[in-house]
């Protein structure tokens, strides 16, 4: 297996050989660090980073590897054994092997968001313009999975951050769902109407496709806590929340 960590920066990175660190947006910098797996080599959007952030590692190694069992990390965030702020908790390859031989695919723990769905939480914090066309193009092109979609919509919780563990074949099925979509909503969103961070529109929106696809397919998730090795300021995220949902025209900050 390979678990890759999705990184556009030098950081600590575990020392498990089953963790392997992936510089996303190579092509738009001059060097990358030893030992880092470029994401600019063979198939690749490398040059797509800004507007599709670590899903140009998935793009990457969904074309160009051939991992029995893969992962998607970030370079701040890993699934582990508990809560904590260490690499010291981070699941290992063998337990990875032990989860996988009772469920389809390892997630981290929902978040839930209790007084909104997600459907309103996406649009409070992001433009709506793409989320309204990605809608339509799951209608149009997708049907099958609309109604997982719909059901999400509708849910307080979900499973964010574009972090997994699945064997092969289902990371090649979910990356050519995932791309397929995005490839139709790219075509219709105008990028120079997005201002800021709303640029990296097309990692927005893909969370929202986790769960569509595992619902669609009736797949039984292992879920494990998030590792986070920077702490959050719980009270800068939480006055953030509630700003986003009752302030509609303050200033939006997201994913910090």
């Amino acid at each position: 297996m390979t678990i890759y960590i999705a990184t556009h920066k030098p950081y600590q990175m575990p020392d498990q050989l089953d963790y392997q660190p992936i510089f996303v947006g190579t092509v738009l910098h001059d060097n990358i660090p030893a030992g880092y797996q470029s994401d600019a080599t063979g198939k690749n959007i490398s040059e797509k980073n800004p507007n599709f952030n670590e899903l140009t590692a998935l793009y990457w190694i969904r074309h160009n590897t051939n991992d029995p069992i893969v992962g998607l990390m970030h370079y701040r965030r890993y699934l582990g054994n508990k809560r904590s702020h260490s690499l010291d908790d981070i699941l290992t390859g063998r337990q990875i092997e032990q989860i996988l031989a009772t469920r389809d695919i390892i997630l981290p723990k929902k978040r839930n968001y209790y007084i909104e769905n997600q459907r309103d939480h996406y649009l409070h914090a992001h433009a709506s313009e793409p989320y309204n066309i990605m809608k339509q193009v799951i209608i149009d092109k997708y049907a099958l999975y609309l109604p997982a979609f719909e059901a999400l919509e509708e849910s307080t919780s979900a499973h964010l951050f574009n972090m997994f563990v699945m064997p092969r074949h289902y990371f090649d099925e979910y990356a050519d769902f995932v791309f397929g979509v995005l490839g139709e909503v790219e075509k219709r969103v105008d990028l120079n109407s997005l201002q800021g961070q709303e640029k990296r529109v097309y990692g927005f929106l893909s969370e929202r496709l986790m769960d569509t696809w595992i619902n669609t397919k009736h797949l039984t998730v292992a879920e494990y806590p998030v590792i986070g090795l920077e702490r959050t300021n719980w009270v800068d995220k939480g006055y953030n929340f509630l700003k986003r949902k009752f302030l509609k025209n303050s200033n939006k900050k997201v994913h910090f």
